[in-house]
């Protein structure tokens, strides 16, 4: 019997997601392990194997669509010996059906329900009306306040519109939808002048007509960073304390450890020293290695860091799993495969979720200074400015030096800002003694 393929859950918080590409086309054969199509998750685009071995009888979503739920039925597979004509049908049945079966009836009014579709019959004392007039009580066109603004100020007859609002009302978008369609509806001779609103004048029309501009359709991964850095910055009062760090005596130990470190293939950055910094703080300060659960407050005993890798889709935080016990060495390799995989979209969810506190380094960009949004649930994150040759007092006299800023961000419902302080003095003093967080 031929086997309905599903959307599958590709991490524990999906719901829906899009079905980016299509690998495999209608019947070709297929077997366990092989790829069939690429799924765009709220975080990540991962593959969707095969279990089975057959032949792809028919494809029911195509590559492209938004808002699968997870468990519909994007495919189906018949096996060794099944007819796959008869299985393919299955797929069509409903959704073809469903727009004539429930149109909508209209409300009651003194046109009979036979008329909608037929101008209104002419009349001596009245002109004829177009068939695509817009619903209308009485003789008073219905449109929104905003749609007759932009209406004035585009020259769009409202007359000649059916709105798409509540009862036929004549909304911004059939406005917008106007103008880009029958530009030619505005009427001969001067333009209208832009209508003023409060004493100053409006622009003609929405700003994003009148400059040239394409229309990119978002990402699920970007709709998911908007949405949870809005909810972030709406819910979590952030605190940010900031330190300047001298870099030297970390910069001659990263040359060391990498010229010992050269017959190994292995290359620390300073970023995977900045990682085992942080964590190590995280532990020798617990009061901000948690996060904020309503009536609760997590306290978490190992320090697992999530590192910002800017990826083509957006922004995604791999995670260093107890970077407090691990050596350096271990986390620049892990880095690098984590990173690298970040970016071709193959990170299993549980090497992006979860994560107790978080890094983000934008000093490779010159960036000097910034404060970066709390990852919800976590209770902080380390914003890394670049190195750089400053004036700074050494030893009660002004010599120059390599120094940094960091700056934390930290959930205030969860973490005073004392105990931020002495995370930040804590970071301060492992970068500028490396020695300390190697033994």
């Amino acid at each position: 019997m031929p086997t309905e393929l599903k959307m599958p859950a590709l991490s524990p918080t999906m719901e829906e997601g899009t079905l980016a590409k299509w690998l495999v086309k209608e019947g070709d054969d297929v077997k366990s392990g092989d790829i069939l199509a690429e799924i765009e998750t709220d975080k990540a685009t991962m593959e969707f194997e095969a279990v089975d071995e057959g032949k792809i009888a028919k494809i029911l979503v195509p590559e492209g669509t938004d808002g699968v739920k997870v468990g519909a039925p994007i495919a189906i597979l018949a096996g060794e010996g099944e007819d796959v004509s008869a299985a393919a049908p299955k797929a069509d049945t409903s959704p073809a059906e469903a727009p004539k079966a429930s149109a909508p009836a209209p409300k009651a009014d003194e046109t009979p329900k036979s008329a909608p579709e037929q101008a209104p019959v002419e009349t001596p004392s009245a002109p004829a009306q177009p068939a695509a007039a817009p619903r209308a009580e009485g003789d008073r066109v219905k449109a929104s306040p905003l749609a007759r603004r932009l209406a004035q100020a585009q020259n769009v007859d409202l007359n000649a519109l059916q709105g798409s609002g509540p009862g036929g009302r004549i909304v911004r978008a059939d406005i917008d939808a106007a103008v880009g369609k029958a530009p030619s509806a505005a009427p001969a001779g001067a333009p209208a002048a832009a209508p003023a609103i409060g004493g100053h004048a409006v622009l003609p029309g929405p700003m994003e007509q009148a400059i040239p501009h394409e229309a990119v359709k978002l990402t699920n991964i970007r709709k998911t960073i908007a949405r949870r850095l809005t909810e972030s910055k709406q819910q979590i009062p952030h605190i940010y304390l900031t330190v300047d760090i001298q870099l030297d005596a970390l910069l001659k130990l990263r040359a060391e450890l990498n010229a010992g470190l050269e017959s190994r293939g292995v290359k620390l950055s300073v970023n995977d020293l900045l990682i085992k910094a942080l964590a190590q703080s995280l532990i020798e300060v617990p009061a901000c290695n948690v996060s904020f659960a309503g009536d609760q407050l997590f306290k978490y005993s190992r320090a697992d860091v999530s590192v910002a890798v800017s990826i083509p889709a957006g922004l995604i935080t791999p995670i260093i799993v107890g970077a407090d016990t691990k050596s350096v060495s271990a986390i620049s390799t892990e880095m690098k495969d984590l990173a690298g995989r970040a970016k071709e979209g193959k990170l299993q969810p549980q090497e992006y979720q979860g994560g107790t506190a978080s890094l983000s380094n934008m000093g490779m960009y010159g960036i000097k200074q910034f404060e970066a949004v709390i990852n919800p649930p976590q209770g902080m994150i380390m914003a890394i400015g670049a190195g750089e040759k400053r004036p700074y007092v050494i030893n009660d006299s002004l010599q120059i030096a390599s120094v940094m800023s960091a700056t934390g961000s930290f959930d205030h419902r969860a973490i005073d800002g004392a105990d931020g302080a002495k995370l930040m003095q804590a970071f301060k003093r492992l970068v500028e003694n490396p020695l300390g967080m190697l033994a």
